[in-house]
């Protein structure tokens, strides 16, 4: 079942899904976002933790993006073609750390121990 579900979406091996990325792609080149950025930390704890123990650097980076985004939103503009060929929209940031972060919380609930943070959502 799982090579089923992988095949389907990889985008090296189903057309759709090279569709889907390519649209994807193109939608977050506009607004000069990565995939990463789309992550809510209000929504999922662990990508909290994550960008607490990210660098400042990366965080920082991350936040202007949402914010030159927003703007972009607001105005109903997109970026300069320029500019929207330097974005680099599926280079990740969060993904090694956020394993880290599940695996240690995996970790931590099957030895019993007490959760570092609650899974409560506002």
């Amino acid at each position: 079942m799982s090579s089923i579900l992988g095949m389907l979406l990889d985008p090296r091996k189903n057309w759709f899904a090279k569709m889907h990325m390519k649209a994807l792609s193109s939608r977050l080149r506009k607004f000069g976002l990565r995939y990463d950025d789309l992550y809510d930390p209000y929504y999922d704890l662990d990508i909290k933790e994550v960008l607490n123990r990210l660098p400042g650097e990366i965080v920082d980076a991350r936040n202007q993006r949402l914010k030159r985004a927003m703007d972009l939103s607001m105005k109903h503009q997109y970026l300069p073609d320029n500019l929207q060929a330097m974005q680099t929209p599926f280079r990740s940031y969060l993904q090694e750390m956020l394993a880290l972060v599940k695996k240690e919380r995996a970790e931590r609930e099957a030895l019993g121990a007490l959760p570092l943070y609650q899974r409560t959502i506002p």
